[in-house]
């Protein structure tokens, strides 16, 4: 569930970065009308703040194996622990 939170974070940023770019900010304007009364240059901060949320979203999902210790009898393993 966090990674499909963190893709829809990530294109909302892109959104919303791609609004303060001055190619795409008339073609924004045109369907977010309240993006008009922003900075560009905050605009284009807060896109990026939301692109790096997303990423930690995404990536903060992942979990390590714990590592697992042979268990010896003599010379034969006889089993693993997980440490």
């Amino acid at each position: 569930m966090k990674k499909i939170l963190g893709y829809i974070v990530i294109l909302a940023g892109l959104i919303v970065f791609a609004a303060g770019t001055k190619f795409l900010s008339a073609v924004a304007v045109k369907y977010f009308p309240s993006l008009s009364g922003i900075n560009s240059y905050i605009l284009m901060v807060v896109g990026i703040v939301a692109i790096l949320v997303g990423i930690l979203f995404i990536s903060g999902g992942k979990t390590k194996q714990p590592k697992e210790v042979p268990i010896y009898h003599g010379k034969n393993i006889v089993g693993y622990r997980r440490n």
